[in-house]
């Protein structure tokens, strides 16, 4: 067993802690100071968010944002674009699911890396 105290994880600011990585997931603590966001972006694994401390707004592309506090939990399909904009200092905890998921270059093979660099340098 393994065990984590989510307010006392060592995290600082845009350096996001990996608590675990296995192949059936990834689960990472953020920092995120008030006034600071997580611009719009999107991710290959389906993403789980949970407000740990702090409060967050966060919205999907469309939608109106949604004002959140500890305890929250936000789930978000594998490409649904989404911005998480910090009120307070704020804390979450990320679950990534499968870890890669699929198109992550993490998930690729050698040869599917080496296509995707050809095609970027004759972009």
């Amino acid at each position: 067993m393994q065990s984590w105290d989510l307010k006392a994880v060592e995290a600082e600011p845009y350096q996001p802690q990996i608590l675990a990585s296995a192949e059936d997931a990834r689960t990472i603590v953020l920092q995120l100071p008030a006034g600071e966001e997580i611009p719009e972006h999107e991710v290959h694994e389906r993403a789980r968010v949970v407000v740990i401390d702090g409060e967050v707004d966060v919205a999907g592309p469309d939608e109106e944002a949604v004002t959140a506090s500890a305890g929250h939990l936000f789930e978000f399909d594998p490409a649904e674009r989404h911005t998480i904009a910090a009120r307070s200092d704020a804390r979450l905890l990320l679950i990534l699911t499968p870890w890669p998921g699929d198109g992550h270059p993490g998930a690729m093979t050698l040869e599917q890396k080496a296509e995707v660099r050809q095609r970027a340098q004759r972009h």
